[in-house]
């Protein structure tokens, strides 16, 4: 981020403390501080910062979700865990493969909670939705017309 200062220090500080989300306030508030955040490049890049944090824990968490699905999927499959539960750990195969998927859906269910926790107290999926439909505009204007008449408004 640049090293830059807030053109004016009052509604960077109310924009600051509200994590630069102006999604929840009313239209007629929302002005202002839409006017404030295209002019002052200080909260604009502090706003870009902030929604690409909650993006990416929103990413991280569901990527940690996938992870112990996979885990629950290859447990049956995975010999060199048997050799060392039996040889090393002196583990029968039951008592092996409860503990791996009792961590695995331990796991599962964390990740499941963190990425509701960072979904709700986010803006990250509002913020993904709305890149999601300029990106989906951009496309739709790409389309030749005849195309783009089929779809229904």
């Amino acid at each position: 981020m640049a090293r830059t200062e807030c053109s004016d220090r009052v509604i960077g500080a109310i924009l600051g403390s509200w994590r630069y989300d102006i999604s929840g306030i009313t239209p007629e508030m929302r002005r202002d501080y839409e006017q404030h955040l295209v002019e002052c490049a200080h909260c604009r890049s502090r706003q870009k910062f902030h929604r690409t944090l909650d993006g990416s824990l929103a990413i991280l968490t569901a990527l940690s979700m996938i992870s112990f699905l996979f885990a629950l999927a290859v447990l049956q499959r995975v010999k060199f865990m048997e050799h060392v539960a039996f040889n090393l750990l002196g583990l029968d195969k039951v008592s092996m493969y409860q503990m791996l998927v009792s961590a695995a859906f331990a796991g599962l269910c964390f990740s499941l909670i963190a990425f509701v926790l960072v979904l709700a107290t986010t803006p990250a999926s509002s913020y993904l939705g709305g890149m999601a439909m300029e990106r989906a505009r951009t496309l739709e204007a790409r389309l030749p017309e005849s195309i783009r008449s089929l779809r229904p408004r």
